[in-house]
Order: C-alpha cells, then sequence, then structure tokens
C-alpha cells in the first residue's frame, strides 16, 4: 500500500481521509463524524482522530465537500509579492489592476472571485472554499503555490512560473520583451552607462530583465552594473540601494528600476545625490501605474495591458476547471506540458523622467 508521500515525481499525495481512518484504526465515516463534529464519537476517540489527522497533515478536501452541491464556483487572486511592492499604502496599483480586471472576466462566467492578501506563510489558502486559483508573478518556492499543490487545487500563473518546467498554464508578460523596450528607450535618449535595479527574489520579471539588459550590455559595450533590493523594503530599499549605487557608479546616467516602488525612491537619491532627472540621470521603471504618473518628475513606464492579460489568465484558469471535470483530478493534474498566452504587445509611455529635449554626445 502506498504512503501519502508516495507517488510519481517529486510531487507529493496529499493525505485523504481514507489515510486517516487507516492510521487512526476506525472507519472513514467515523473519522468524517469526528472532524465535522458529527454523530456520537467517543470523545478519546475524537481526539485521537483529531491528533492523527494533524501528525499527517490531512486537512479536509473543502472542495469534495461541496462536489455533492456543486462547484464552489469562485476562484482565488493569490500572491506572495508584498504590498510595498504591488500596492503601496493605498492598496492601488499592480495587483489591484489584475484583480479588477479579473473579477470582471471571472463574473461573465458565473465566478466569483476571491481577493487573497499577500501568500508569504502559513495557511492562507487552506481554508477558502475555491475552485482554483491565479497565482500572480510566482517566485521559485511561491508560498502561495505550495499551498494550492498541498490541496491539489488546479492554477494558473500570470507570468512565467519560476523555476520553469512545471506543469501550470500560465500568461507571458514577456519579462525579456520590455526591458529591452525600455534599455532601446534610454540608449535613443543618450545613455552610454544605464544601470538596473530588480528585486531580490526570483519572479519571471526579475530573471528576465536581468538577462536582457546582460544581452543589451554584451551588445552596446556597457559595463552592466546590477543591483537587487528586496521587494518587501519598497521605495526606501529603492532608495539606499539608489543611493550606494551611484556613490559606487558615479558614471552612472541612467537608471531602470524595474519595480516602480524602487524607481520613486530611486528619483530621491537621484536629487539627494546633486543630480538631476533626467538631465544627469534618467529613470524609467516597468509598471505604468499610480506611482509613475504622480511621481515628480513622471516616470517612463510601460502598459503592461494587465487588464487583457488577467482576463487571459482566467479564460486559461476556468479552461483547466472544464478539463479537470472532464478527465478527473489526478488525470488532470499529471505532468502534462505547460500551457502559455503571450500577453498583449508592450508599450513603453514616454515621460518627463526619461525625455530629453537632445540627446548628450
Amino acid at each position: 500500500m502506498s504512503s501519502p508521500g508516495s507517488g510519481s515525481g517529486s510531487r507529493r499525495r496529499p493525505p485523504t481521509i481514507a489515510d486517516v481512518a487507516l492510521a487512526a484504526s476506525v472507519s472513514r465515516t467515523t473519522v468524517s463524524h469526528a472532524l465535522n463534529g458529527l454523530g456520537k464519537v467517543d470523545p478519546r476517540t475524537r481526539e485521537r482522530i483529531k491528533q492523527v489527522a494533524a501528525e499527517l497533515g490531512y486537512r479536509p478536501n473543502l472542495r469534495a465537500q461541496r462536489l455533492r452541491q456543486g462547484q464552489a464556483k469562485a476562484i482565488a487572486l493569490a500572491s506572495s509579492m508584498p504590498f510595498a511592492v504591488a500596492g503601496g499604502p493605498s492598496r492601488l496599483g499592480f495587483y489591484m489592476e489584475v484583480a479588477a480586471a479579473a473579477a470582471e472576466r471571472a463574473l461573465l462566467h458565473g465566478y466569483a472571485l476571491v481577493l487573497v492578501p499577500p501568500v508569504q506563510s502559513g495557511s492562507a489558502l487552506h481554508s477558502l472554499d475555491i475552485d482554483g486559483a491565479i497565482v500572480v508573478e510566482p517566485g521559485e518556492d511561491d508560498a502561495a503555490v505550495a499551498q494550492l499543490r498541498e490541496r491539489g487545487l488546479p492554477y494558473v500563473a500570470l507570468g512565467r512560473e519560476m523555476p520553469s518546467g512545471t506543469d501550470a498554464p500560465y500568461v507571458d508578460l514577456r519579462g525579456g520583451l520590455v526591458a529591452e523596450l525600455l534599455l532601446e528607450h534610454l540608449r535613443a535618449q543618450g545613455a552610454r552607462h544605464p544601470a538596473l535595479i530588480i528585486g531580490a527574489g526570483t519572479r519571471h520579471s526579475a530573471v528576465d530583465a536581468r538577462a536582457a539588459y546582460e544581452r543589451a550590455a554584451a551588445e552596446q559595450g556597457w559595463t552592466p552594473v546590477v543591483a537587487t533590493a528586496p521587494e518587501e523594503g519598497g521605495e526606501e530599499a529603492g532608495y539606499e540601494r539608489c543611493a550606494a549605487l551611484l556613490a559606487e557608479h558615479p558614471e552612472t546616467d541612467a537608471v531602470c528600476a524595474l519595480v516602480d516602488a524602487f524607481a520613486v525612491g530611486a528619483v530621491r537619491a537621484i536629487r539627494d545625490s546633486g543630480r538631476r532627472v533626467p538631465e544627469d540621470v534618467m529613470v524609467v521603471t516597468r509598471y505604468d501605474g499610480p506611482r509613475a504618473r504622480t511621481c515628480e518628475p513622471p516616470l517612463t513606464a510601460v502598459d503592461l495591458q494587465l487588464d487583457r492579460a488577467a482576463s487571459e489568465a482566467v479564460e486559461l484558469l476556468l479552461a483547466r476547471l472544464r478539463d479537470e471535470a472532464g478527465a478527473g483530478t489526478e488525470a488532470a493534474a499529471g505532468a502534462a506540458p505547460a500551457a502559455a498566452v503571450s500577453a498583449p504587445e508592450p508599450r513603453v509611455i514616454v515621460r518627463a523622467s526619461s525625455r530629453r529635449v537632445t540627446a548628450p554626445e
């Protein structure tokens, strides 16, 4: 007999009610009654079953419980991205723009969207009665992905999952192309010593941007200058990292800060160093959100067309749910190649932070 941890490949099968019943030497019905407060179960037996269930790591399959009444008709939007990056004090920005578009598209199909706060650890997703989830820009060993896999719930990623080679469908946010477009714009404006500031994590946007920057540096003869900052540090982390970068590399004439919070901090650091934006150092960022538009000067950024990308993610997830309903959860969760849909073409929105009247010689 196989154990709950056995199975194909490196994926672990979550323990079932049958596993708890076997380990506790009782029937499945007794386990169900004990864990749900039903029936007449001896208190000592009830406590023993709860202890066995906790030791095995068993969690009730809420989705299975709802099958008698139909689907939960709800999907979650989750991310491990801290609000210091994803939203800021106003809670507006990247994450909320995705949420608004995803909620609208989900509702067209009769599904509610559950908005989950940033998943760092713990069990934020274990108690939700959902059919599946969209995970925004998952990193390596992503906490949201781990919890969804523990529950055996299908998910899709908005942004390529890291590491590559997983079976989850995803919407490609084209991180490499976004960085290339920003670097081409800076070069056209006269930048000869651009630096890159990215998050310290392993999200696709940072990994792809770094690769694109290093390719451009090799092609254009730049000396590559790449700095990383912790996402949870927000604007202050961007300020501190840019200040150190300018001190170490005073020749820097442009900063491509992929995280918009970092870019706002970079603008302050540049000014505090006695330099001007954009005359001395240009600044660009990836996401054309509230921070980019309200910064002074306004930041050159990229229209990622997140509304359309989020809608595509909803469609991918619902397609996966339909596939599982037709083929069975275990078959659908096999190691099939990940389906990928490219987000619409990104477009650079040029603003005062990088617009020079005349490019330097």
